[in-house]
């Protein structure tokens, strides 16, 4: 028996008769390799097994909706698709089977889009008392975008000059609030999303990127501010060249001229200078009846869409009262001189005083003798008063000079204007009186003075109107007053040569009881 010893520690040599181990194609690393790889592809093909083993069979229908549902398929899906080892990314789909995004994929999709700026275009009014940078910033516009902005506008626009009920359309860009995310996400690295992240980054900071404003000062100028290309802004602003149309309209007098006139189409402004115009001839409270009739001839200005802009001339207007025709031709003697309107002779129609000075008017108590509203008895009334709405313009009857302007105990608010030869006016019970008048200052005839209200001894909104020879109170209705100029001579000749030109036009324009759709006459091509 052999006897070991301490020193000579027990091994094992095998027998080797070949290469040295250095030499061998399988030492110990090669071994663990193909053990791995073998323990690998089992597992793979024991899944593969399992998802083809556990499909329901398939008698009809779509092979590929059906195996697709099922756990242990998109299993091997994620296994072969998902990860990073080689082995498993080249192991692919079952033939015929359609790769789908999983659930993950569709979140970072949703994510991702969610990061992308969005074009977004809203309206915005501009309310009474605001400023346009306060309304942009309350839409969510930065104050330096909207700082900007404006003072491009400024080079084609005056901001001071906007008015309340002026709307404005603001496009910009937009994006979730991910303040932050950038910071903390490495994965959001997107080119076409990195100034939104960066701006969007800083907590607090507008996520809105001003793109663009237009808006329409008037109807006939459309001004635009555009974000430049380096960041700045331009404004540009677009004229439209407006389109003249003639109109001779006319209608049977139902109530009142202005409500008659307003139902035959006639603009606003058309009617309150017709109404001027005859106020020096007709007392609109008394003289007109049902059955009376009128007629106008002027011409407007529309957009290229149809969309009225403002008002040219009226060239002619005729009243027809209890069956007697009062005719005016407009002409302009000098052309530094205002044009006048006269009658077929050649007279003025201007007298010294209207004889209404507000328009629309009603009288509401006469000159005389009456009942006192708020003394409680009768007392002698030295003037006229006119129904009506607080803020009514009232119009200077005449041209002259102002000799009082303020308040006067029981008139409120009062105005009185010298005419000169011993004539004047007074206004009272008034709300406010036009900017920069003041004693001494010079008024023209129809000038707007002041505007209606119901201050001083007053039991409602009205205009209390007098009229004054040599310092005594006259009835305003009745009072006698001489007619203006009458030409003669040359401007008689060319007075009646312009008439004849319009009498001319008039015959051939067709009389509209209701002012015809202009949009629609511009669209088909139709200038008259």
């Amino acid at each position: 028996m052999n006897r070991r010893t301490e020193s000579s520690p027990l091994t094992f040599e095998p027998e080797w008769t070949g290469p040295t181990p250095d030499a061998t194609p399988f030492n110990n690393d090669n071994r663990w390799t193909v053990l791995s790889t073998s323990i690998s592809a089992l597992i793979v093909g024991s899944i593969a097994w399992l998802a083809v083993n556990t499909m329901p069979p398939v008698t009809g229908g779509n092979v590929e909706n059906a195996s697709r549902g099922f756990l242990p398929y998109r299993l091997f899906l994620q296994l072969t698709q998902g990860g990073t080892n080689a082995l498993f990314a080249s192991v692919a789909p079952m033939p015929g089977v359609q790769q789908q995004p999983t659930g993950l994929d569709r979140a970072a999709n949703a994510e991702r889009a969610a990061k992308r700026p969005s074009i977004e275009t809203h309206t915005i009014t501009l309310d009474a008392g605001d400023t346009l940078a306060g309304a942009l910033e309350n839409a969510g516009i930065s104050a330096d975008d909207a700082n900007a902005a404006i003072a491009a506008m400024g080079k084609v626009h005056n901001a001071r000059s906007l008015r309340a009920g002026t709307e404005f359309e603001i496009t910009y860009n937009t994006r979730p609030d991910i303040a932050g995310a950038s910071a903390n996400d490495p994965s959001s690295d997107d080119d076409d999303d990195s100034d939104m992240t960066k701006a969007s980054a800083v907590p607090g900071e507008p996520i809105t990127r001003l793109i663009s404003i237009k808006f329409s000062p008037s109807v006939d100028h459309d001004i635009t501010i555009t974000r430049a290309a380096d960041g700045g802004f331009t404004a540009t602003d677009t004229i439209k060249q407006l389109v003249s149309h003639v109109h001779r309209a006319g209608a049977t007098i139902d109530g009142s001229l202005y409500l008659s006139a307003m139902r035959a189409g006639i603009p606003t402004d058309v009617v309150g200078e017709m109404i001027k115009m005859f106020s020096y001839k007709v007392d609109f409270q008394r003289d007109i009846h049902p059955g009376d009739s009128f007629e106008v001839f002027y011409d407007y200005y529309y957009t290229p869409e149809g969309q009225p802009a403002r008002q040219g001339q009226i060239s002619y207007a005729m009243m027809k009262i209890d069956g007697k025709p009062i005719v005016l031709y407009r002409y302009q003697a000098n052309p530094n001189d205002p044009a006048e309107y006269f009658d077929a002779s050649g007279e003025s129609v201007k007298g010294m005083l209207m004889k209404t000075p507000v328009d629309g008017a009603r009288i509401t108590s006469s000159f005389g003798m009456r009942f006192h509203p708020v003394l409680g008895y009768s007392r002698m009334h030295k003037g006229v008063d006119f129904g009506v709405p607080i803020g009514t313009p009232v119009m200077a009857a005449g041209a002259g000079t102002i000799a009082f302007i303020g308040w006067s105990n029981g008139y409120g608010r009062f105005v009185k204007i010298n005419h000169g030869s011993g004539y004047a006016t007074a206004y009272g019970h008034l709300s406010r009186f036009t900017p920069g008048l003041h004693v001494g200052s010079k008024v023209r005839q129809a000038q707007i003075i002041a505007y209606s209200g119901n201050t001083g001894m007053s039991t409602g909104p009205h205009l209390h109107y007098e009229t004054m020879v040599n310092s005594a109170q006259v009835n305003p209705l009745k009072l006698k007053m001489a007619q203006g100029r009458k030409l003669g001579g040359k401007d008689l000749r060319a007075f009646q040569g312009e008439r004849l030109k319009i009498d001319d036009k008039l015959a051939a324009t067709k009389l509209e009881t209701k002012v015809a759709d202009v949009a629609t006459n511009l669209r088909n091509g139709g200038t008259k």
